[in-house]
């Protein structure tokens, strides 16, 4: 890399620059839309929907993080191509809401711009000539800009061609990490080829998730805010944020811990970060919108029972959130959390049950789900990082 924007600390020292929660900000209003979207579309095609741009979305910022996770943002290079990713990103989640309808061309050329525009950067401005920076940089490049073909000519198509197309560019994207970028007559890439900065890395995926959390507490304020603040509003409020917390605290006390202290260890850096947070975090991300629709739909009728629709989007934010858990656990550890399995099994009892019983009462039962998950789990961390035991029986490091 030129020596104008590549990392000039200590890989382990690096943290977040404030440029890189500026460009979170942008984010926070793009989670938004994507938890309108689906209050609006409550249907199994508006959650198709809804999950297609919230992959975008992660997509974009994910790519980005891994970029500023070998560059020093406090160039004006770097400065530069943050603020521009940032406005692309805006235009983005502003076209979200109607990606399926006229802005379709704005919202996939947005997209395309961010991922092509940015490894064009990367690939001529900062990688030197014939570095390994610039080969890496061009194989994903060549990645995005195939995905882009289909993003663009999905935007110009309606209907069902366009969600077709659409699905093509996001199995390209998704795909592209688990080959390693793979491009025919080019020798494979290893794992190696990054250099991963472990504490930024960790604090970046960290500070999406706070900001995930952090929609999920504008939309409930801002629902409590248009309604008479009786007693059910007040109590449906007060579980809603005790909720919230208990996301916060399980994420933040476990498995955001659990998962530092293996990517320190770990001799496979790369695949694991790749693992655990480019596929597994959008899972908890996924999860967090789903409790917010949740919220939202219970702050507005407390006491009204829940529809079908309304019963999954309810149980299904929690349940997604501790199943994303489990998962990220299985890969770290190769072991399975018990109070996560019963916490994912008491979501699914809650929702058999509860069509009887009025809103408040189902998530306030989930709430107490999530509580107890989040202290025993506390209470299991105190204990030591969880490790496989390796063939002598003894306790050995975290698994790759």
């Amino acid at each position: 890399m030129t020596r104008q924007a590549q990392r000039r600390d200590n890989p382990e020292s690096k943290r977040a620059a404030p440029l890189e929660l500026f460009y979170d900000l942008v984010f926070v209003f793009a989670i938004s839309q994507v938890s309108h979207l689906l209050l609006e579309h409550l249907t199994l095609a508006g959650a198709g929907r809804a999950v297609m741009i919230l992959l975008a979305v992660w997509w974009s910022w994910n790519y980005t993080t891994w970029a500023t996770n070998e560059l020093d943002p406090e160039t004006n290079a770097v400065r530069i191509l943050l603020i521009a990713l940032m406005l692309a990103s805006l235009i983005m989640a502003i076209a979200a809401p109607e990606a399926f309808g006229d802005k379709g061309l704005l919202f996939a050329g947005a997209y395309v711009s961010i991922q092509v525009g940015r490894h064009l950067f990367l690939t001529f401005v900062v990688a030197e000539k014939g570095t390994l920076e610039r080969e890496r940089a061009g194989r994903i490049l060549t990645w995005l800009i195939a995905a882009g073909v289909f993003w663009i000519a999905g935007a110009l198509t309606t209907d069902v061609a366009r969600v077709g197309l659409w699905i093509i560019a996001l199995a390209l994207d998704f795909s592209a990490p688990l080959v390693f970028f793979r491009v025919p007559g080019r020798p494979r890439l290893a794992g190696e080829t990054w250099d991963l900065a472990t504490d930024h890395f960790v604090e970046r995926f960290g500070l999406f998730v706070i900001a995930a959390l952090g929609e999920t507490i504008v939309i409930t304020g801002t629902t409590v805010a248009h309604l008479q603040l009786d007693v059910m509003t007040v109590i449906a409020f007060g579980g809603a944020f005790v909720g919230t917390a208990a996301l916060w605290w399980l994420y933040f006390t476990a498995t955001r811990e659990i998962a530092r202290h293996a990517l320190a260890e770990s001799s496979a850096r790369t695949q694991l970060a790749r693992d655990y947070y480019t596929y597994g975090h959008v899972l908890i991300i996924a999860g967090i919108i789903l409790t917010a629709v949740g919220d939202e739909l219970v702050i507005a009728h407390p006491t009204d029972r829940l529809s079908s629709a309304q019963m999954i989007a309810v149980i299904g934010g929690p349940a997604v959130y501790l199943v994303a858990q489990t998962a990220l656990r299985l890969r770290v550890t190769r072991t399975l959390s018990r109070p996560l399995i019963s916490g994912v099994l008491a979501c699914a009892a809650i929702g058999l049950v509860g069509g009887a019983w009025p809103g408040m009462i189902v998530s306030a039962l989930l709430v107490t789900v999530l509580v107890v998950v989040a202290l025993v789990e506390e209470a299991n961390q105190l204990k030591g990082f969880p490790v496989e035991p390796d063939r002598r029986g003894r306790q050995g490091r975290p698994v790759d």
